[in-house]
């Protein structure tokens, strides 16, 4: 059977002009700043006017660890956003935006897929409206001044050995992640190692994602911790005197971005941290503004529900004062069957043994999310290899597990494949069963606070850790950093440290190799296994094959 692939999908989309899109929520065209006719930022003037309006109901969309078969997270979020407005709910959709290098290395498109996309496919997974060349340009301006303020004396005593704000760039490249600045003689400063990370890992996407205004967002961006003296003072960029002018290159990219999805509705996305390496939700302003657009708000968190969805209850609902009123966990029957130990190439048989044999990954996703106090529903995204033995086991193991789990055709159908799950939502988040509440409290220690998750969502027994890491946390807390939360970055893989290891492991340790202070944006970042903030390519990039075509269309992003 023949399928059309996502692009000639997004395509072939009857797209309305973006100042529609904004009318059906209300935002008078004044309010709209056009990027082009199909995108537009909301200004923060009308933002501001929405204070004091009722919020809609937020439903987080999250998943199982993924797998080489595919998942569908952003597809089902998109589709949800769809299928609630098609049964009569005003629904505003909130999703990240694509970083550059991983489109360019492993995989491409960050938008849905099949008839449950956002539009414009292309410019949202290359430079869309520049917000990410924003957050880069911030965050690398920071980096030269301080070596500027060490080149022209040093006023600050910062100790050279002690400078702990690397660069970043939109790309993988791992030739980045250790490097050497300033080699070269007296005119080209002191030579030091650093180095470079992923633009989604800076702490400035962090704080731009989780700043309420403009005002919160320059208060944070003076607060992070650049560098020490020796006496190991901290160093603040707000005295490197960089916090005014990285505000100025941030002005636009505060304000969220519209589009629509192929069945013109409304959709915010804006922000992009990495699930892995930072805390994976799309920003605070675009979904507070859709909170009071909207009766309902879908959003997602990256990666599976051990580290999306913990960082969104955990960091982002913590921080922001948001209360989710359900939950989504999507899976699919190929992923419950490699998680069974079926090969990616026998996908296509029938195993219901291995289906039943993976779902316990899908099982510990439900008891976690449920422990946040959130009612939970699974999505099972329907590919047209699933057999009904194989979609029944997947809905009695949920059962079991005390929740329900509902076939969806959104990839194939839009929104019409996927009301039973919109229905469903509506009846959680209208019963009033969620009642929310973050893993640990502020006053935890952090050393604990990492134990607390290692233990309950990961399942692990304990955290290793050096004596100078725990040090280290012991004299952030002495700092006042002490009631900060903990982001983790590890692999998105497995439950585990360790990316091969699928299912529902126990007996485990977590290893933390790094903790860094990400004082402005708000959290610990621990860094554990062998994660990288910087990735690299594959043996053969997907940009060996992204080119224009005849037609001036882009072939091999997707």
């Amino acid at each position: 059977m023949a399928f059309k692939t996502d692009i000639e999908i997004a395509r072939e989309a009857k797209k309305k002009p973006i100042m529609e899109i904004g009318a059906k929520l209300g935002i008078p065209a004044e309010h709209l700043l056009p990027y082009g006719h199909d995108k537009a930022k909301v200004s923060q003037d009308f933002i501001r006017s929405l204070e004091g309006k009722q919020d809609g109901k937020l439903i987080l969309v999250t998943a199982i660890n993924p797998t080489p078969a595919g998942e569908g997270k952003t597809t089902t979020t998109v589709g949800l956003g769809d299928g609630l407005n098609r049964i009569g709910k005003k629904a505003v959709i909130c999703i990240r935006e694509a970083s550059l290098g991983p489109n360019f290395g492993m995989k491409g498109g960050a938008a849905g897929g099949g008839m449950a996309q956002v539009v414009p496919m292309e410019e949202m997974n290359l430079h869309f409206t520049g917000d990410f060349h924003a957050i880069t340009s911030a965050h690398n301006l920071l980096s030269a001044m301080i070596d500027n303020h060490i080149y022209w004396g040093n006023e600050l005593k910062i100790d050279e050995r002690r400078v702990v704000w690397r660069r970043v760039m939109d790309m993988n490249d791992r030739a980045l992640r250790d490097i050497v600045v300033s080699l070269g003689g007296v005119s080209n400063g002191f030579p030091r190692q650093t180095g470079f990370d992923i633009t989604v890992a800076s702490e400035v996407m962090a704080i731009l994602c989780l700043s309420k205004d403009l005002e919160d967002l320059q208060k944070r961006l003076g607060d992070i911790v650049v560098a020490y003296t020796r006496e190991k003072t901290p160093i603040y960029a707000r005295d490197i005197k960089a916090d005014g002018a990285m505000t100025v290159l941030l002005k636009d990219a505060m304000q969220p971005n519209l589009v629509q999805t192929l069945e013109n509705n409304p959709a915010f996305v804006h922000g992009g941290p990495f699930a892995n390496i930072a805390h994976g939700c799309n920003s605070v302003i675009a979904t507070k503004t859709a909170l009071k657009l909207g009766e309902y708000v879908v959003t997602e968190a990256g990666f599976g529900a051990d580290l999306g969805a913990e960082k969104f209850f955990d960091i982002k609902c913590r921080k922001a004062g948001l209360k989710p009123a359900a939950a989504v966990i999507v899976a699919t029957v190929r992923a419950m069957k490699m998680n069974g130990g079926v090969a990616k190439a026998d996908l296509g048989a029938e195993n219901v043994e291995a289906v039943k044999k993976g779902c316990p990954n899908l099982g510990r996703h439900i008891g976690n999310v449920k422990s946040f106090g959130v009612p939970v529903v699974v999505a099972i995204n329907h590919f047209y290899s699933d057999t009904d033995a194989e979609i029944a086991a997947v809905k009695a193991y949920v059962a079991e597990q005390g929740a329900e789990a509902i076939l969806c055709k959104h990839w194939a159908q839009g929104s019409a494949g996927i009301e039973d799950l919109a229905n469903k939502v509506v009846q959680l988040a209208e019963s009033g069963a969620a009642n929310f509440a973050p893993l640990y409290p502020d006053d935890m220690p952090l050393f604990q606070k990492l134990q607390t998750i290692a233990k309950r969502i990961y399942h692990a027994d304990d955290v290793i850790a050096d004596k100078s890491i725990r040090d280290q946390l012991k004299a952030w807390e002495a700092a006042g950093y002490g009631n900060l939360p903990i982001c983790v970055a590890k692999t998105q893989y497995s439950f585990t440290t360790d990316p091969t290891v699928r299912g529902a492991p126990t007996g485990h340790t977590v290893p933390v190799r790094e903790v860094r202070l990400s004082a402005g944006a708000g959290f610990i970042v621990a860094i554990c296994g062998e994660i990288m903030t910087m990735p690299g390519l594959p043996k053969v990039p997907s940009a060996e094959v992204i080119r224009l075509n005849d037609q001036g269309h882009v072939e091999g992003l997707f």
